[in-house]
């Protein structure tokens, strides 16, 4: 059996096993699941200026996205953001929640490893390229603009 032959009928097999999706459902419960989590911030917001009046709105904003991150790896830790996530794939992604599940839950899965060479070496995994790569193009910009 040559290479391609291989690879044609590996490309067969797993066509056979990958589970469909349809399109619209899935747009859909993306759609009303990610606009759930952000009216849910925006409750909590308006909430926090009706109780603190002489907060600052950008402080505001700080602590509903604390808020945000916190609910969001509660709920991993809990092993319920996951099936949200099944359910609702990029609507639980996009907003901050999705990035803060992308740090929780690599910690979970290896916290049977201890504490330091489990949860806390494995905790940036998945999200640790994405905070190097932010932190530097974020500097290469500032440089060109610097210079610019």
């Amino acid at each position: 059996m040559t290479e391609i032959e291989r690879n044609e009928r590996y490309n067969k097999y797993v066509e056979a096993k990958i589970a469909k999706t349809h399109a619209w459902p899935s747009l859909f419960n993306a759609f009303w699941i990610g606009g759930f989590i952000c009216v849910l911030g925006q409750i909590f917001n308006d909430l926090l200026l009706i109780w603190f009046p002489t907060m600052a709105t950008q402080s505001a904003w700080t602590f509903t996205l604390i808020f945000l991150i916190f609910l969001a790896s509660f709920l991993t830790g809990l092993g319920v953001f996951d099936k949200i996530a099944v359910y609702a794939g990029a609507g639980t992604i996009v907003p901050i929640t999705g990035f803060s599940n992308s740090i929780a839950s690599p910690a979970m899965e290896f916290k049977n490893e201890g504490i330091v060479f489990g949860m806390c070496a494995k905790m940036f995994v998945i999200a640790g390229p994405v905070i190097v790569f932010g932190t530097v193009a974020s500097m290469i910009v500032g440089l060109i603009y610097l210079f610019l």
